[in-house]
């Protein structure tokens, strides 16, 4: 199974741009890039941060942007999103979490925002019965996690104040089912290592980072590659290769030159 990876888009209104980037030109600029060179991955995710203020305005551009990507797409919410207004534009009720069966795979997709004033993640009692329910549901056969909060610190200062609450609940969860790995964003960086024997794996932002030392920079967030992460699943690995595509330019070389048999 393949799959694409993207986070924390934080759109803000058509035109507006946001510490002087335009979220919505990079989340173009990603999605067609991903449409030329992987429109057949089988499902595309989105962990989260969808919107900067959780605008009406900016779940409408998604929605309608997503209207001619054509890879199917899972959305999830983050610390920045509003669960109110995403639902007034792609429909529902209730938390947005779902689950997918795809290839002996059970692909879950889960609602970590708890809501302002807080930027951390909450997975509360009726979510976790859900999770519970999928997870029994599933029956040993492989599970794969995706959501925007990490449960767990990631060794950044800042970002392990704001991580999912109750991080030794969520794990007592998962213990005795075959979780594969967790996709989550929220971290702002390329992350990836392993907990508790589940693999994991994050992203930079489309939009901004967040430096790994404080004072790396005068300002909080920085200016650093974009990246979106292209995925493969197999019974026995999880592939991820993390592609900075707005980077991505020629070397100084000729164009015929290193094209010889390298074995």
């Amino acid at each position: 199974m393949k799959l694409i990876h993207l986070t924390d888009l934080h759109l803000v209104a058509p035109g507006e741009r946001l510490w002087g980037l335009d979220p919505a030109a990079r989340l173009d600029a990603a999605l067609d890039d991903i449409a030329r060179h992987h429109g057949d991955a089988d499902l595309c995710a989105i962990t989260g941060d969808l919107a900067e203020r959780g605008e009406v305005a900016a779940y409408e551009f998604l929605k309608q942007r997503l209207a001619r990507f054509p890879v199917e797409t899972h959305l999830m919410l983050g610390n920045h999103d509003d669960r109110a207004s995403y639902r007034a534009v792609f429909g529902g009720s209730g938390h947005v979490q779902h689950a997918v069966e795809r290839e002996d795979a059970h692909l879950l997709f889960l609602d970590t925002l708890k809501g302002p004033p807080s930027s951390a993640g909450l997975y509360d009692a009726p979510r976790r019965a859900w999770l519970a329910a999928q997870l029994s549901r599933a029956a040993g056969a492989p599970v794969y996690l995706f959501m925007h909060h990490p449960p767990f610190d990631i060794g950044h200062p800042l970002m392990d104040l704001i991580k999912l609450e109750d991080a030794e609940g969520f794990a007592a969860l998962l213990k005795g089912h075959d979780i594969r790995h967790i996709f989550f964003g929220h971290a702002h960086r390329p992350i990836s290592g392993v907990w508790n024997g589940i693999g994991f794996s994050a992203l930079p932002s489309l939009n901004h980072q967040l430096p790994l030392v404080g004072g790396a920079v005068p300002t909080v967030y920085s200016d650093e590659p974009a990246m979106y992460a292209v995925v493969t699943l197999t019974p026995g690995m999880t592939l991820v290769h993390a592609d900075a595509f707005l980077d991505r330019r020629p070397a100084r070389m000729p164009e015929d030159a290193e094209r010889g048999n390298w074995f």
